[in-house]
């Protein structure tokens, strides 16, 4: 189910081929962070490189050289060394780097400042992301540096920066096929987790141990790693949109809200689920989470080709206002709320992003002035939600404190769209009848 080299070959062949000419691209890998003192949280490859080459490993250099004579993709890494191998694991080397990931050319990272500047020299452009790490930022200007310092001596340095996010990102909006059943894969397992956080939910559990029963189901599928960071929130605490503290006890007669997926090979899901902790939802509580599907089957609709990105909003906050206008939560006209936006006092977030190798992932949401439209390969989130203020003494006490957000996967085809996330219950008879019979737990 992984890509194979012949893509990743494909991608890099893609982005040359959008390049100037006589001009090269530098992509660093990411770096190892320090958790604490002699500690270091687990590696994760920066995406835009991983994109490019597959190679998982730290302390390593891209750098792209389109019609060079002796091959066009050069990597720098770690070389073997047999010692730290007995501590740290595996590395693949130069001469893997070559057999394995498909490198025309690979040298030790040691010997970057030696060779670098050589494969810039004579190149009138250089494709370089600035800003994303200001040690790297400065390297590579000091490679430049170093050319121009040599110009008496006949050395031509580069005379433009180019960034290089913008093709790369645009790129990686549109997924392939393969690309798309590895999204699949994290989405199904992620569901399977959600699903069993439902039905292991009961008063007087914690909130973390239902990210646990999230975490431990992901992991035994194959998603060892999360995408974000989990956010359960029971009660009251489902109205903070990124809580993450997930410490408090769960009560019966609360909702909790579940926002959390994982991350299959590189690729992320993100689902949210709003149910009830005794498995059976309060007359107010259908009647905010029934506006809330109301408003996320609305908003899926509008995932089309050929809709632009921000019509599938539109559509939510219509379905949203209707709803709140119903249950007397908003008082006038439709339109005039729409208008004054009185509606984000209850849904004050907009309805998705791009996913992808990122959770947020890349890719503009505007083409110059206008909405981008919607093509196939396309994969977004939908997610509007509710979110009554616990404190506003305006607002009728039995409504205050409920949070409810219902948050799905959809890849956009070439016929309308598919919801990867379709295998959790969503609809309140589906949930209260996943949870009916499960074993209680005292509170």
């Amino acid at each position: 189910m992984s890509i194979t080299k012949q893509e990743f070959a494909r991608r890099r062949k893609t982005l040359m081929a959008q390049m100037e000419p006589n001009s090269i691209a530098i992509v660093p890998a990411a770096k190892e962070k320090n958790r604490s003192r002699d500690t270091d949280f687990p590696f994760r490859q920066d995406n835009d490189f991983f994109y490019l080459t597959g190679f998982s490993e730290p302390d390593a250099v891209l750098v792209l050289v389109p019609e060079r004579e002796h091959g066009e993709f050069v990597l720098f890494c770690r070389e073997k060394d047999i010692e730290k191998e007995i501590w740290d694991g595996y590395r693949a080397g130069p001469e893997g780097a070559c057999k394995d990931f498909g490198a025309d050319d690979a040298f030790p990272i040691d010997d970057i400042d030696d060779i670098l500047p050589g494969l810039i020299e004579g190149r009138e452009r250089v494709y370089y992301a600035m800003g994303k790490d200001a040690d790297f930022d400065r390297r590579v200007m000091g490679w430049v540096n170093q050319i121009r310092a040599q110009v008496r001596a006949g050395a031509i340095p580069p005379g433009e920066f180019l960034d290089l996010d913008h093709h790369l990102h645009d790129m990686r909006l549109f997924k392939s096929a393969a690309e798309l059943r590895l999204m699949q894969k994290a989405a199904e397992i992620s569901a399977a987790a959600h699903t069993k956080a439902m039905k292991t939910c009961a008063a007087g559990r914690f909130e973390y141990e239902l990210e646990a029963e999230i975490k431990y189901v992901c992991a035994l599928n194959g998603g060892r790693e999360q995408a974000y960071n989990s956010i359960v929130g029971g009660g009251r605490n489902a109205c903070v949109l990124h809580y993450v503290e997930n410490n408090q006890k769960l009560k019966s007669g609360d909702l909790v809200l579940i926002d959390a997926g994982c991350e299959y090979e590189n690729y992320a899901s993100d689902i949210t689920r709003t149910f009830p902790v005794n498995g059976k939802f309060s007359t107010e509580q259908k009647a905010i989470y029934e506006v809330v599907l109301a408003a996320q089957l609305a908003a899926i609709d509008k995932v089309q080709p050929g809709n632009h990105w921000n019509e599938p909003h539109d559509a939510s906050v219509k379905a949203i206002v209707e709803g709140l206008l119903d249950l007397g939560l908003l008082k006038g006209k439709l339109k005039t709320n729409i208008e004054k936006e009185t509606y984000k006092m209850f849904y004050m977030h907009r309805i998705g992003h791009w996913l992808g190798m990122d959770v947020h992932d890349v890719g503009d949401y505007k083409v110059g002035d206008e909405w981008r439209v919607l093509e196939p390969g396309m994969v977004m989130t939908v997610e509007p939600g509710i979110y009554v203020p616990p404190d506003n003494k305006k607002i009728p006490e039995k409504w205050r404190g409920i949070g409810v957000r219902i948050e799905d996967d959809v890849a956009v085809t070439k016929d309308g769209n598919k919801i990867l996330t379709a295998g959790v219950p969503k609809t309140v008879a589906e949930i209260e009848k996943l949870m009916r019979g499960r074993k209680a737990k005292a509170a």
